[in-house]
């Protein structure tokens, strides 16, 4: 592979994958039929064919990590700067809801799929490139008897990043409008109505220096067949299989329906949803890459300035000067 420089990255195609890959914000269900999930939008021509894709692809998603990291980086020592000397290095308490305008803020990929639509996979191996002591991952199942005795919102707000963190939802707030719609969990007009409170919600987080990246991971009816046979005929994989995945296939058609008005109803100028066609593993990684990577760049992270005299702190370095504690407990 060689050593891992950025310029040897190859840019998508077309466009940026953000314009490439973003669905129209209409307010009207989106047509998922006319999004092949076999696609590869913005691959270049030096992509290749067959296996050697693939290994492009790999090799491209880790040059493209070395350059998230960097920039996961500077956005927590962004806010590690902004909190002040002698802020703690991590700070999970800030968590929980509270939002109030912390800036430069926090960046929130939502990960939705169908089920086998490789959101674990996703996380792996594209958050995975970034530092883990950076990362905010929480993924949500069925709620609680607690979090159903609040508002649906109630358990995303206590999941919400730390200022400075990236955080990650492996499945959102918007399971409460896809599997609450299908499953008929809640009445029509209670899921109709968390849309709008959808929109609120992060239109708060967006005000807040939240940034969003919304992505449905979109793979086709054959597909999830296929891999939903492997994980029954592969002992190492039965542990991902739920009988429950069967139950869901049978609904796959109103699984769709909800999945394009969701889409159509919560994608807003600052809060757009993007569709990866995820068939292709390898182009799904590559994609998710340029789309984080682009959305860094338009942040405009930079490393900040020193709080304290630098060549001061030099000066007392070499020459030994004892240090302000030292100093105090003399005095």
């Amino acid at each position: 592979m060689g050593t891992l420089d950025g310029s040897q990255i190859v840019p998508p195609t077309g466009s940026t994958m953000r314009e490439l890959l973003r669905v129209s914000s209409t307010g009207a269900p989106v047509d998922l039929g006319a999004i092949d999930p076999r696609s590869t939008p913005g691959l270049p021509a030096v992509a290749g064919r067959g296996h050697d894709r693939k290994a492009w692809a790999r090799e491209q998603v880790e040059l493209v990590g070395v350059g998230l990291g960097r920039q996961q980086e500077m956005l927590f020592a962004t806010a590690k700067a902004a909190a002040g000397p002698g802020a703690p290095a991590s700070a999970p308490a800030a968590a929980g809801g509270h939002l109030g305008g912390d800036r430069p803020g926090r960046l929130l990929l939502v990960l939705q799929a169908m089920d086998c639509g490789g959101k674990d996979g996703a996380v792996k191996r594209v958050a995975g490139a970034m530092n883990p002591l950076g990362l905010h991952i929480r993924s949500f199942g069925p709620p609680t008897g607690e979090e159903l005795r609040h508002d649906f919102l109630w358990r995303i707000r206590r999941a919400l990043p730390p200022p400075g963190y990236v955080g990650v939802f492996n499945r959102s707030h918007y399971e409460d409008v896809l599997v609450a719609r299908v499953d008929r969990l809640v009445p029509e007009a209670t899921w109709r109505a968390r849309y709008d409170e959808i929109n609120t919600f992060e239109r708060e987080l967006v005000d807040a220096g939240v940034t969003l990246v919304k992505v449905m991971l979109h793979i086709s009816h054959a597909e999830q067949g296929e891999r939903l046979a492997e994980r029954l005929t592969d002992p190492t994989k039965h542990w991902k299989y739920d009988p429950g995945d069967l139950d869901a296939r049978a609904h796959w058609d109103d699984y769709r329906a909800a999945y394009a008005e969701a889409l159509g109803r919560c994608g807003t100028a600052d809060a757009p949803w993007f569709v990866v066609p995820a068939d292709r593993k390898w182009y799904r990684d590559w994609a998710l890459a340029h789309l984080l990577s682009e959305t860094f760049a338009a942040l405009h992270l930079g490393y900040p300035a020193a709080g304290f005299d630098v060549e001061r702190e030099l000066r007392r370095l070499r020459s030994g000067e004892p240090s302000r504690r030292g100093e105090a407990e003399q005095g």
